[in-house]
């Protein structure tokens, strides 16, 4: 192998660049010439494919966002779109391709290496955290972190004016983000899609005599949850509480900004560099990821289709601190 490729696609996430400057500097440690691809598989399609080598990485581990860009390609989804980008990749003299995402972005590689016959390794980024075959996702320690941050200037507000604020984070399938934020940001209660909301049970917590004496509340709300987002729950609630007038917060894309943190630099040069390591080694078809501190391969298919489920334990123990 002499060229490999390597592109972002999907939702930015916070430590992508960390990942393209794992994957350039170790390709070039073994000898290897790098090729970029912009803006994702539509860069791929339109030829929008330049050289990278060590000084296009440089000053880039600390940046959120991906200096590769990245977007969504409706005409990946057609077949004749992903022949334009496979002949596109032939033409370059790129063996391998590294591709950093989420499941939108594996799903269009796993169907490209089929078609194809190309060597593809995915890198997982996204801040949903919710692929299946990693611990972590890139991205999503920050993310939460950002939350986080902007929960406590929310409580210092609620505190103020004796508010119930709901907040609403991002997660339309998966509620890892408002899990691990409603606990770290002390929410009195967390509403994620995995879980079915009781509206009964809720206007009960914030009826019932201790809840009337508590000064404020934080709810924690993912935007999948299946009783809607944060503004249709509190109009709910609303309806139902005589005198309920809830804030409401919806955080949005302010949580896939931002310098990345320090873990998420440091899982993204790990699995960046190991990615390129993979692609040596013959493998093809898999997304690397970290499980118990260990690098481990998993089938691009069970990535996308087994479900990750949300910690039972990390439940518990928000309704318990709740």
């Amino acid at each position: 192998m002499k060229r490999i490729g390597v592109f972002t696609s999907g939702g930015d996430a916070p430590g992508m660049n960390a990942a393209i400057r794992a994957v350039v500097r170790t390709a070039l440690y073994y000898g290897l010439e790098v090729k970029g691809i912009m803006n994702g598989y539509e860069g791929l399609i339109n030829d929008e494919i330049i050289d990278l080598n060590s000084r296009s990485v440089a000053n880039i581990i600390q940046r959120g966002g991906t200096i590769l860009k990245t977007s969504r390609s409706e005409e990946f989804r057609t077949k004749e779109g992903r022949a334009k980008a496979a002949e596109n990749v032939r033409k370059h003299g790129i063996e391998a391709l590294v591709a950093i995402g989420g499941d939108g972005t594996f799903t269009g590689a796993e169907i490209f290496c089929a078609e194809s016959g190309l060597t593809v390794i995915g890198v997982p980024g996204t801040i949903d955290n919710d692929l299946f075959g990693t611990d972590y996702t890139i991205g999503f320690d920050t993310a939460i972190n950002t939350a986080i941050e902007a929960i406590d200037k929310i409580r210092d507000t609620a505190d103020s004016h004796n508010r119930v604020f709901f907040v609403e984070v991002m997660g339309r399938h998966a509620g890892f983000i408002a899990l691990d934020v409603g606990i770290g940001g002390g929410a009195e209660a967390i509403l994620i899609p995995e879980e079915v909301t009781d509206i009964d049970q809720l206007v009960g917590f914030f009826t019932v005599d201790k809840r009337k004496a508590k000064s404020f509340s934080i709810v924690v709300v993912a935007e999948g949850d299946d009783q809607g987002g944060a503004f249709e729950i509190a109009n709910k609630l609303k309806e139902r509480i005589p005198g309920f007038d809830p804030k409401v917060t919806v955080l949005g894309h302010i949580q896939r900004g931002g310098t990345p943190s320090a873990y998420d630099r440091l899982l993204a040069s790990r699995l960046g560099s190991a990615a390129v390591v993979e692609l040596l080694e013959g493998e093809t078809n898999k997304m690397v990821g970290i499980v118990s501190n260990e690098l481990v391969l998993t089938t691009f298919e069970d990535a996308i289709d087994k479900c990750r489920p949300v910690d039972r334990e990390l439940l518990k123990l928000a309704q318990i601190l709740a």
